[in-house]
């Protein structure tokens, strides 16, 4: 067991805030919470009966995980998978409709290639009915490729396909809104978006770490514009965890540090714990709470959030050891940055 104590003050707010959780760390499986433990305090087991979810890639890593403590809700799941057998394996056949159980599943799994825009576009025909989207597909380093439609893989995966999938759903997202229960986007970032602040989306060295930023961008977006009719956006880091599928292009030092880094090897999730976040803010109160500024006093959804640790993630401390530390950077939220990218994903996926 390692402690790394967490600089003061201690950026994390909510009912998962507890620093001790946070500065006494053993990896995967130790105290911090799981998906499934966020589904059960929030009294949501079987309570959402009537709502729907739509998760972006979910054959592999962390996705199978959260569709499967997501299900425990009661909800109708869409997920949108490039493989369809893949993803149905993964999430388990007791799950999905038209598996094992003859139909009975409430998760339906659709064929979506976000390297294709013409494929989301034929995703997001399908649901008529929509509360929660959470953006969680991604790629990492891959070699330098254009899609088919031009586009640099990275952004493309990570942050316009998703872009395009929020904006032909966004008024089914706006119907299916109450009071109540708000609409929301949850999109996953990292701790990636730490190495610098926002420059553009074209190819370059830092292109992966530009995504992640994009994604936090895009969440804080939409709150400014529809937060005043009840569609928030979140953006949430999952934290490190090891996954062969993201990480297939790391280097060999890169995945030596997995097992030789003390640091890294005691942050380390589960996959289990990894999700947590990102269901923390697709289903808890809390994050709808803060953005509300029922919390901070900002008024009627001033902005987007940026999640961690289960909890909303206040600033970066400046005294912070690395990026394993909590807490947001002093870019990570720009409004006039925010609405230049807003224009240009418009453009860029053809919805001008």
């Amino acid at each position: 067991m390692s402690t790394f104590k967490s600089p003061s003050p201690f950026p994390l707010q909510g009912r998962y805030a507890d620093g001790n959780r946070w500065e006494t760390l053993r990896g995967a499986g130790d105290d911090r919470p799981t998906a499934l433990q966020i589904i059960k305090d929030e009294g949501l087991v079987s309570a959402l009966a009537d709502k729907v979810i739509f998760v972006t890639g979910a054959s592999s890593g962390m996705g199978p995980y959260m569709v499967r403590a997501i299900a425990e809700t009661g909800a109708t799941i869409y997920v949108g998978a490039r493989d369809v057998d893949k993803a149905r394996k993964a999430i388990g056949e007791d799950l999905v409709a038209g598996g094992n159980n003859n139909g009975s599943g409430r998760v339906h799994i659709l064929h979506l290639d976000q390297a294709d825009l013409s494929s989301v576009r034929a995703c997001a025909a399908i649901p008529r009915r929509l509360n929660i989207l959470i953006n969680n597909a991604a790629v990492m380093r891959t070699p330098e490729h254009l899609t088919k439609d031009g586009l640099e893989l990275q952004i493309a995966t990570n942050h316009l396909s998703h872009f395009l999938l929020f904006w032909l759903l966004k008024d089914v997202m706006l119907a299916s809104a109450t009071p109540e229960f708000p609409s929301r986007v949850v999109s996953i970032t990292s701790a990636a978006h730490k190495f610098g602040p926002f420059s553009d989306i074209y190819p370059s060295e830092k292109i992966y770490s530009q995504s992640k930023v994009s994604n936090i961008y895009m969440t804080s977006q939409i709150t400014r514009l529809y937060g005043d009719q009840k569609l928030y956006g979140f953006s949430a880091a999952s934290g490190s965890f090891v996954s062969p599928n993201l990480n297939q292009h790391s280097t060999a030092e890169e995945q030596s540090s997995w097992t030789s880094n003390p640091r890294l090897v005691v942050s380390l999730y589960s996959f289990e714990q990894a999700c947590a976040t990102v269901v923390y803010g697709a289903v808890a109160q809390e994050p709808v709470d803060f953005v509300k500024g029922q919390d901070r006093g900002k008024g009627e959804a001033s902005t987007g959030l940026y999640l961690e640790g289960s909890a909303v993630a206040g600033p970066l401390p400046k005294d912070a050891v690395d990026f394993f530390e909590h807490g947001h950077t002093p870019w990570e939220f720009d409004a006039d940055k925010e609405a230049k990218l807003w224009d240009l994903s418009k453009k860029l996926v053809g919805v001008e």
